[in-house]
């Protein structure tokens, strides 16, 4: 039986059975090899593997080496040899490697086709310079993993040739969460020229396990700029840019920037005042269609820490904000305080106050404090006991409720409600007020004819 043949396999390979050398070369097309036959110098020199995966030998003719090991290789063309001498001795070494094939398809950033080159040995005899590549280099080659992909269950379909005419087939599936989480090494398979690897989505994702492939070099670069929409309750919804300040591609820098739920939000202007943290959504398409919901709950992260509620987002994510049916002006509070809320938000106050106009203020800031912004109430003019507070309605209407004013009140939606943004505060005019203007308005005309109206007032009678 030939040499090559003793190796034939066909099925699918879990990682633990392999059925090849991991770590032996294979020959194959383009390949320059050495070839000894001991004391047969006529016969002996340089060869190239040709593209039907064979080596056209004097003598011997013709001998198929592709897929073969150089040891496999030497045992094919010793037989080859053996009814011209007997017991031939024959050594092959390799001079230059041929460039390395491969596809990666999938959950990657940049899936298609690659070579890579491979350093030969020195003087065809120490094939440590070999480096042939692993998954992992291919991965990072193809620009990492993205966050949809499951990492158990990746896939390489390798095909291999047992003759001019026959070939093989192995599909090998690779658990790279062991290598990730227990550095099982033995994961990291080797590659061959014209494997195909394929990254399948995840049916289901795990917001923590998620985060953690984000922070393995597997992932893709956060330092490449992402698109993502934002929509629902954020002050500029649509389609925003993730970008690193730093092009720096150290990983220490890396972490500095990874884009996440939260920096999306603050994209987008951060949250609005009725905006529902708890129900957040984070939709993706992957590469084969299919889309993909990942539940966040951004008010775990602020009370628990949870720190993977706030997911890595990748190219293309739509984050949806909805709206809460059922506000707690505690919690509303705390919210204001929050990193992905704005830094502040437009309120007018008008009417009777020292500096009325516009007033920027923290997110759901308390009326009173608003009105105490705007330098409080003018105290010979203002109304005191109540004020109207106008808003504008997502839906374009405008409400107009009344609000009677204890600056002892506490944060309360009838007493004393929290603001948003573009609110107006009308601050009116007391009785007294609006009664002297009245009269000032009616006498004003009549200074000029009689001069006992402005001395009347002069003395404010």
């Amino acid at each position: 039986m030939p040499a090559y043949a003793q190796a034939q396999f066909m099925g699918t390979t879990p990682i633990g059975e392999a059925v090849f050398a991991e770590d032996a070369y294979t020959l194959g097309p383009g390949d320059r090899i050495q070839i000894n036959l001991f004391r047969v110098e006529t016969y002996s020199g340089p060869q190239q593997v040709l593209v039907d995966g064979t080596l056209n030998l004097p003598l011997a003719g013709t001998v198929f080496v592709e897929g073969l090991t150089l040891q496999q290789a030497a045992a094919a063309i010793s037989q080859r040899y053996a009814p011209f001498y007997r017991r031939p001795i024959v050594t092959v070494s390799l001079l230059a490697p041929r460039p390395l094939r491969f596809s990666v398809s999938g959950e990657v950033a940049r899936p298609g086709s690659y070579v890579v080159s491979l350093a030969s040995g020195s003087g065809g005899a120490d094939l440590s310079a070999v480096r042939l590549p692993t998954l992992t280099s291919a991965i990072r080659d193809a620009g990492g993993v993205k966050s949809a992909a499951n990492v158990r269950q990746i896939q390489i379909r390798r095909t291999r040739r047992i003759g001019p005419n026959q070939s093989t087939s192995q599909l090998i599936t690779v658990n790279l969460w062991n290598l990730l989480q227990r550095g099982d090494l033995q994961q990291d398979i080797t590659l061959r020229d014209g494997d195909s690897i394929l990254i399948p989505a995840a049916r289901t994702l795990n917001l923590a396990e998620a985060r953690q492939l984000a922070s393995a070099n597997l992932y893709a670069s956060a330092n490449r700029p992402i698109d993502v929409v934002v929509v629902g309750e954020v002050k500029r919804p649509g389609s925003h840019t993730l970008a690193s300040s730093s092009s720096n591609s150290d990983a220490n820098e890396r972490q500095d920037f990874v884009p996440t739920v939260t920096r999306a939000i603050q994209a987008a202007g951060g949250i609005t005042e009725v905006a529902n943290v708890r129900q957040i959504q984070v939709r993706r398409q992957t590469a084969s269609g299919t889309v993909q919901t990942l539940d966040v709950d951004l008010w775990a992260l602020l009370q628990e820490g949870d720190v993977n509620q706030d997911t890595v987002l990748q190219n293309g994510d739509t984050v949806l904000i909805p709206t809460a049916t059922d506000l707690n002006p505690a919690e509303v509070t705390e919210l204001a305080t929050a990193t992905f809320s704005p830094d502040s938000i437009p309120v007018y106050v008008v009417g009777e106050v020292n500096n009325p106009g516009l007033v920027q203020l923290r997110p759901n800031t308390p009326l009173n404090q608003a009105i105490l912004a705007a330098g409080g109430f003018n105290n010979r003019r203002a109304r005191r006991s109540s004020v109207k507070l106008l808003r504008l309605n997502p839906d374009g209407t405008v409400t107009e409720q009344t609000i009677p004013i204890d600056f002892s009140a506490s944060l309360s939606a009838a007493n004393n409600p929290a603001l948003r943004g573009n609110d107006v505060i009308v601050v009116g005019r007391s009785d007294l007020t609006t009664f002297s203007d009245s009269f000032e308005s009616l006498v004003a005309p009549l200074g000029s004819v009689f001069p006992i109206v402005n001395l009347l007032r002069l003395f404010g009678l």
